[in-house]
């Protein structure tokens, strides 16, 4: 069983949208039984709050719903029960990091942009080593990020559940 919890902020943007995507991934996969699946954010900014409305649309738009999902923070629980914690980027990375309970296993902590391919349609993301937080934009970030986290939910998969 591979156990993995999406991070950003919040966890209303971009960690829900990931899971969802990922879920579809694994779904399609036919490896449903071989993986657990969660999000959470690092802030209790929007505990039990639904998705940004804009992420709800994107995902809805690509067949996704996201409006049963709720906001929670990242446990000490958490770092013993998944075997990867995904983070969207360095702000949240260094916050987890700050918040990791004693003995915790840091080396469970990768960035998203990881599993992106460094030649592909979001080569400068994988560089930057950035999920961009779409927040505080308009309805063309929710748009970028769901391709990207398309991207990396098959670079996960392949790296860790399919044999090549």
């Amino acid at each position: 069983m591979l156990r993995v919890l999406f991070i950003c902020w919040g966890n209303i943007c971009r960690s829900p949208t990931a899971e969802a995507i990922f879920r579809r991934e694994v779904e399609a996969a036919g490896l449903t039984d071989q993986v657990e699946i969660d999000s959470a954010g690092t802030s209790r900014e929007h505990l039990g709050s639904p998705p940004d409305r804009r992420a709800q649309a994107e995902a809805r738009r690509r067949g996704l719903e996201l409006c049963d999902l709720r906001a929670r923070q990242v446990t000490a629980a958490d770092w013993e029960r998944f075997d990867l914690l995904l983070v969207a980027d360095g702000p949240v990375e260094r916050s987890l990091l700050r918040a990791a309970p004693p003995g915790a296993d840091l080396a469970k902590v990768t960035r998203i942009t990881a599993f992106l391919d460094p030649d592909g349609r979001f080569a400068d993301d994988h560089l930057a080593g950035e999920v961009p937080d779409p927040y505080y934009g308009g309805a063309e970030g929710f748009t970028h990020v769901f391709g990207l986290l398309e991207e990396a939910s098959t670079g996960i998969l392949r790296h860790h559940l399919v044999a090549d």
